[in-house]
């Protein structure tokens, strides 16, 4: 069985999440380079949509109780997305 590595970003607590995942530098704001603080802050950027949407999920009370299969849970959390979006426009009429 073929193993995979996918590559991702974590916040600051996942330090030695392994060489696939990239983390933030650690250090004062003062201490970090331009540089340094310009991959920081890309890497905050690309991680905000995810984050957002974990948040969005988890005020759903259902999520809590699923109990099925990754496969099953996809459609039910792209439902869930769609209503929520629809909940969150401005009504009209």
């Amino acid at each position: 069985m073929a193993k995979y590595a996918v590559a991702g970003y974590a916040d600051a607590a996942y330090q030695a999440a392994g060489p696939h995942i990239a983390v933030p530098l650690r250090r004062r704001p003062k201490q970090l380079s331009v540089n340094q603080r310009l991959a920081n802050r890309n890497q905050a950027r690309n991680r905000a949509p995810g984050e957002r949407a974990v948040a969005t999920l988890k005020t759903w009370r259902l999520l809590t109780k699923l109990r099925c299969s990754p496969h099953r849970a996809t459609p039910i959390i792209a439902a869930i997305r769609v209503l929520q979006t629809i909940h969150e426009q401005p009504h009209q009429g």
